[in-house]
Formats: structure tokens, C-alpha cells, sequence
């Protein structure tokens, strides 16, 4: 029985078929090539390849934090802090794991005083980040971590704080939520003042949440402090003395510039209305520009000792050179200047004492209009200071060649030209520096700068020094400029506003000058817009402003008086020369 089996199994008809002897053999190898594939292909990406697989599983669970770097301080010339950031928090969740019950959800709004709608909405979002709250104070913020909400999360941010709040809005500027400067001193020295934020590697969990700090990259660089010319108090004083001038000439806006003679330092600058930096709701464009760059304006009679002081320095008159203003009207072409009153003859001093439209177009019209437009050009009038401050403005003179002999006489005594109060604030520097003009800084300064550009010769600026004095005493146009221990000089400037290119009866007032008269240490510019309380010369509006910042400012600064500390003398006696105080001429 055994062997017949096996001889049945032996003559299978299967089993009598022959293999190839090829086929064993390629399948071997194919297993072979199919083994040496797979190992090449592990060796590349372990090996070779080894970065791009570590960087996919580290995009899943590796994070680059930025580490902020401390914006820098912003302090006045004496070291008192004017704009510094504090640490606060950002509140931000991720929609998809921020699921909140009712209850939590109105905890959570309340702690970051928000409407719980609101809140909703943003959670509501189909996005994998969003911010519920930006610049938290750090107490909030750990009521919120006592929360332990699901999705919801923090990091740190910084917030800018303004200590002197209104007074300083318009020099400093501010920041965004991002503490990037956005107007003022933030913005002109941005990239001194942001320094250069770090960087750090984390690994994050699926929810977000920092399981390991692994390593730091970048270390941040702290913002740099930056130190300004101007000083705390003269801002304060300024600030103050043109607050209430507002008030009381119900103006519609207003600016003040005070400059340091000796260096070109900017010591205080304000305008009118104001903001609060630190409360920036509900602003309107007219509270943020910064007038005493941005606006321009025809300066009326301030321009009138640029004229003289030309015709002076050019030989064609002296200060005690007779002109005959009579009758009080000058006809030019179809055109009519007049004086405010009838003068008759006046010396030079006298036409800037009693503001004489005719007397000053007379020396006018002895120069050609490029030697006038080569003055303007010299003082800066036309083109931008170039300080760094944005929106600075250039102000307008037309091309010499252009001009007509009445738009000639008209910009001698300030109409038909603009300019920004802080280009006349330093064009008053030739007078108060001996003919010299400086470049102005916002910054303070450890040394007087270089000598400046030569406008007029010593003499001539210490003429004008003398005429600009009578001026603003008893007879001139401003004897409300004058301050009690201290000589002052200056003029005052009304002008007629444009409106469609027509002249209205809205007017700009303004007071420009500086003070000691014997040495000068400041100048002062001011200018008030649209007056409506009844009172719009200059001598009446601005020049009282003048007197209370520099009386404030020079005692500050311990300036020894140059002037006997007795009543002010605003006229004198009845049938004396002079003796009500001179209505400008516009």
C-alpha cells in the first residue's frame, strides 16, 4: 500500500511540469532590488535628506517667538521723563479650542471690559488666531489666567505713557498698538527709539500653549533713550499762556514756538487744540496737526523787518532816514495800499514802530524782485527746515520772476507770501544772533553749533535789534509785549484770511520776538487763528501771550533782568508823542 502511493504521488501530471530556471532567479533579484530600494530610500531621507524631515516634524510642534525689545524713553533736556512704555498683555485665543460656556464667556468680557456679544463674535471665527484684547494691564491679565479657560492666551506687549498728557501731545506724538510711532518725536526718531526685537525657539503643544523653551536666538536690543531740547517747564508755561489766550479771543486754534538764541534749540513748542496721548478716542484731524510745522499762513506785518533790514544792510536807508507816508494811501496800478491812519513823514525806526504799510513798500520797491527772493530764499522762507519732523511744511513764495510790482509791495509787508510759524520763529534769529541764522534742533544740544549762514552784517541786526525794541514799547504796536525786568523787541503781525482767493474778515494774529533786547537769549513766535471775541490785532491778541511765556521761560532759566523791575508803561501821558498805543496796518 505504501509503495503504490508513492508511486501515484511521483506521477502527479502537476509535478511533472519543469520551472524555468529563470523565474527563481528573478524573483530573487527582485526582492533583492526591492530590499536595496527601500534601504537607499531610508539612508536618503535619514541621512542625506535628514533637515527636511526634522524641519516638517518641528513645523508641527516648533515655534520662533519674537521677544520684544523696551521701546526707548523720551526725556526733556533736564532728564524728566516724557514718554516712557510699561509692560502690559495682549489677550488672544484660538476659535477652534476656545469653547466657552455662557457663564465663562461673560466672565471673560467683563475682565477685559468688553460686551460679551462682541467677545462672541471674535471666537465665532472659523480663523486659527484672533486677538480678544490688545494692551491689558498685568492685573487683568491674571485674573483672566485664573480662569484657566480653554484656547485663550496671552503674551506680553508694551504700552507708551505720556506723563505730561496734553501739554506735550503735539512735540512727542504718539505710538500705535503695536508701539510703533505713528506722529511727533516717536515718529522722527522711530528707528533710534524701537531698538531691534529677539527671538526665541519653543516647542507648543495642538493648543498652543509653550511645553518647552528650547533655545534662545536673537537677544533683543533695547530701544535707544532720546534726549529733547526742550525744557518741561517753558513747555508748561507755554502751554498755559496760550490755553487761556484761546479762551478768552475764542480763537479757533492757535500755536506757540520758543527758541533757544545761542544754540537753535527748540526749548518748547505747543499748539492749540489739543489731545491726550494716552486717551486717543474720538480724535479729529484738527487736534493732531502739529500748526507750528504743518500749517502756513500769511504772516502779515512780522515780515516787515526782513524789508528794512535788507534795505539797511544794502546802504539805501538808515535808521533815521526820512520817508513821507502821506497821505496814507499808495496807488499801484489799479491797486490801493493804505495805513491803518495817516503818519505823514516817518525815519525807518518809526515805520517799524507804527507797522507802515506805505513806508515799508516804498524800500521795497527799490530792490529788484530777485534781490528780495534771494532774502526770502536766505531766511528759509519757501522750502522746508528739513528737520525730520513729519508734515513739515515748505510755505509759498512764487518765483521772483513772476511777481508783479504790486504782489512785490504786498509780500513786503506779508500778504501774498506764507509761511510756518516755526520758519518765522527762526528767521528772527538773524536779528537776536547779529545777522547769523543756525540750524534749529529738536534735540539737546552739547554745544553751541557751528558759525550759521551771514543774513545781515552786526550792525544792521543790532539796528533792527533797536527799531524791533520800539516796537513793542509805548508808541509802537505792542506795548502789551513788554515784561517787567526785561527789555524786549518784536513785532506784530494781522493778517486778512483767504477763503475761495478771496480776502474775509477773519484774521491771524500773531506776535513774533525775543527778549533780553541787550543780549537775547529767546525768541518767541505766536500765532492765534481767527480770533472771534471781538479783539484781533496781534499787539492786542498774540503779544500778551509772548510777555507770559518769556517772563516765565527767563526766569526759569535765572536770565539776570535788563530792565529797572518797575509798572509797565503801556502809554504815555496824554499830549505826549505817541500817546495811545499804534493800531497796525494790515
Amino acid at each position: 500500500m505504501k509503495n503504490q502511493r508513492t508511486v501515484t504521488f511521483n506521477h502527479n501530471p502537476l509535478l511533472k511540469r519543469d520551472l524555468p530556471v529563470w523565474r527563481p532567479r528573478f524573483v530573487l533579484l527582485a526582492l533583492l532590488a526591492g530590499s536595496l530600494t527601500l534601504g537607499g530610500r531610508a539612508f536618503y531621507l535619514q541621512g542625506v535628506n535628514n533637515d527636511f524631515l526634522q524641519a516638517k516634524g518641528e513645523s508641527r510642534y516648533a515655534r520662533i517667538l519674537e521677544v520684544p525689545a523696551t521701546r526707548g524713553r523720551i526725556t526733556d533736556r533736564n532728564g524728566d521723563i516724557l514718554a516712557v512704555s510699561t509692560p502690559v498683555r495682549s489677550i488672544w485665543a484660538i476659535p477652534s479650542d476656545a469653547k466657552l460656556e455662557p457663564a465663562e464667556a461673560r466672565k471673560l468680557a467683563a475682565l477685559l471690559e468688553m460686551d460679551v456679544r462682541e467677545l462672541n463674535d471674535k471666537l465665532a471665527g472659523a480663523r486659527d488666531f484672533a486677538y480678544l484684547k490688545r494692551q491689558v494691564a498685568p492685573e487683568a491679565a491674571q485674573r483672566v489666567v485664573d480662569l484657566k479657560l480653554p484656547g485663550v492666551h496671552q503674551q506680553q506687549e508694551y504700552r507708551r505713557y505720556y506723563p505730561g498728557g496734553e501739554v506735550m501731545a503735539h512735540m512727542l506724538g504718539f505710538t500705535n498698538v503695536e508701539d510703533k510711532g505713528q506722529e511727533g518725536i516717536e515718529l522722527t526718531f522711530e528707528r533710534q527709539l524701537a531698538g531691534r526685537p529677539g527671538a526665541r525657539r519653543v516647542i507648543k503643544d495642538r493648543r498652543g500653549q509653550v511645553v518647552e523653551d528650547v533655545e534662545a536666538i536673537r537677544a533683543p536690543r533695547d530701544g535707544e533713550d532720546v534726549t529733547l531740547a526742550m525744557d518741561g517747564k517753558i513747555q508748561y508755561l507755554a502751554w498755559t499762556a496760550l490755553r487761556d489766550a484761546m479762551t478768552t479771543h475764542k480763537a479757533k486754534a492757535g500755536a506757540a514756538v520758543v527758541l533757544d538764541v545761542r544754540t537753535g534749540e527748540v526749548l518748547a513748542l505747543v499748539n492749540a487744540p489739543t489731545y491726550n496721548p494716552n486717551n486717543r478716542a474720538n480724535l479729529t484731524g484738527a487736534q493732531l496737526r502739529n500748526r507750528v510745522f504743518t500749517d502756513t499762513y500769511e504772516p502779515g506785518s512780522v515780515m516787515k523787518p526782513f524789508i528794512v533790514g535788507l534795505a539797511i544792510e544794502r546802504g539805501k536807508v538808515k535808521p533815521n532816514t526820512a520817508i513821507d507816508t502821506s497821505p496814507g494811501r499808495l496807488t499801484i496800478g489799479s491797486a490801493t495800499i493804505s495805513d491803518s491812519h495817516r503818519h505823514g513823514v516817518l525815519t525807518v525806526a518809526e515805520v517799524i514802530q507804527k507797522s507802515s504799510n506805505i513806508g515799508t513798500v516804498k524800500m521795497a520797491l527799490q530792490f529788484s524782485p530777485d534781490e528780495m527772493g534771494h532774502l526770502f530764499e536766505q531766511v528759509g522762507f519757501g522750502t522746508p527746515l528739513n528737520m525730520g519732523f513729519p508734515g513739515e511744511a515748505s510755505g509759498r513764495v512764487r518765483p521772483p520772476r513772476t511777481w508783479k510790482p504790486i504782489e512785490q509791495a504786498t509780500m513786503s509787508y506779508g500778504h501774498g507770501i506764507s509761511v510756518s510759524l516755526i520758519q518765522m520763529a527762526r528767521g528772527y534769529l538773524a536779528f537776536a544772533r547779529d545777522g547769523e541764522l543756525v540750524p534749529l534742533s529738536l534735540t539737546r544740544l552739547d554745544a553751541p553749533p557751528a558759525v550759521g549762514r551771514r543774513i545781515f552784517s552786526p550792525q544792521t541786526a543790532r539796528e533792527m535789534r533797536a527799531m524791533l525794541e520800539m516796537a513793542s514799547g509805548p508808541g509802537g504796536t505792542a506795548p502789551k509785549a513788554q515784561v517787567a525786568g526785561y527789555r524786549v523787541a518784536g513785532k506784530t503781525g494781522t493778517a486778512h484770511k483767504l477763503d475761495g482767493g478771496r480776502y474775509t474778515n477773519k484774521y491771524v494774529s500773531s506776535y513774533v520776538g525775543f527778549a533780553p533786547a541787550s543780549n537775547p537769549r529767546l525768541v518767541v513766535a505766536v500765532m492765534i487763528d481767527e480770533p472771534s471775541a471781538g479783539q484781533y490785532f496781534g499787539g492786542t491778541v498774540a503779544a500778551p501771550v509772548f510777555a507770559r511765556i518769556v517772563e516765565g521761560s527767563l526766569r526759569t532759566m535765572g536770565v539776570a533782568p535788563d530792565a529797572p523791575l518797575t509798572p509797565l508803561q503801556l502809554a504815555r501821558k496824554p499830549g505826549d508823542a505817541g500817546a495811545a498805543p499804534v493800531r497796525e496796518s494790515m
